[in-house]
């Protein structure tokens, strides 16, 4: 009999559309450019089924020089302390992009975490929690980012806000830690999506793709989701 760990689980799919963003992009959640794009919701949780559960969707597109994220996130209990990249941002009010540039995790995997201030913490990780290398911090300026909530939020929240964040990766940074090209119709790349706040009076780890863990570990790459890029 399979334990709970080892058994199987579906693995979503998402459509990545290509866009055609302005020198200015307007990063709006119905704008223009946003508002045809399918958004996803993450509905999956580990550990404890949390108190409070925010509402949290994600669009993504490309184009031929990056992959675009938007996220927005009906929430409560919102912090931000993080103040400089590659600090832990996981611990504020935080969403989280893991993902392969291609259809397997032979060369590894990136995880981009960026708290609702716009701060990131980016790495490239060979192994699960393993060969991690540290994107370095002028790196990271690479990474168009826009938030609706000051960079620095404290003390924590506790009314209902809705809050956004958008980032820009663009392929020529990915390219540095891994062999890959941009992506072309009907590729596929391998990732998940998820929301955490560590360090809230509310903490909660909810993810896109299902993982099924003893304890809330995002870094399973077995458990990742499918990007079909059209």
């Amino acid at each position: 009999m399979q334990s709970a760990v080892e058994r199987t689980v579906w693995r979503k799919s998402y459509s990545v559309c290509r866009l055609e963003l302005s020198a200015e992009p307007d990063w709006r959640w119905d704008s223009p450019t946003w508002r045809d794009v399918p958004a996803e919701v993450l509905d999956h949780y580990m550990g404890p089924r949390p108190i409070h559960f925010p509402r949290t969707e994600f669009k993504i597109g490309y184009d031929d020089r990056s992959v675009h994220l938007l996220f927005r996130v009906e929430d409560r209990f919102v912090r931000a302390t993080a103040a400089r990249h590659q600090e832990r941002v996981c611990g504020d009010s935080c969403v989280e992009f893991f993902f392969v540039p291609g259809p397997d995790s032979d060369a590894g995997y990136f995880n981009l975490e960026i708290n609702c201030g716009g701060t990131v913490l980016f790495h490239h990780n060979r192994e699960e929690r393993r060969g991690t290398r540290v994107i370095e911090r002028r790196r990271c300026e690479s990474l168009v980012r826009m938030h609706s909530l000051p960079g620095q939020v404290e003390p924590e929240l506790t009314e209902p806000v809705t809050w956004q964040v958008a980032c820009t990766i663009p392929y020529d940074l990915l390219a540095e830690y891994v062999a890959m090209r941009p992506p072309q119709p009907r590729d596929i790349w391998r990732a998940n999506v998820y929301k955490c706040a560590d360090d809230t009076s509310h903490p909660h780890w909810l993810t896109w793709s299902e993982v099924v863990a003893p304890r809330p570990d995002f870094h399973r790459v077995r458990f990742f989701g499918f990007l079909c890029f059209l």
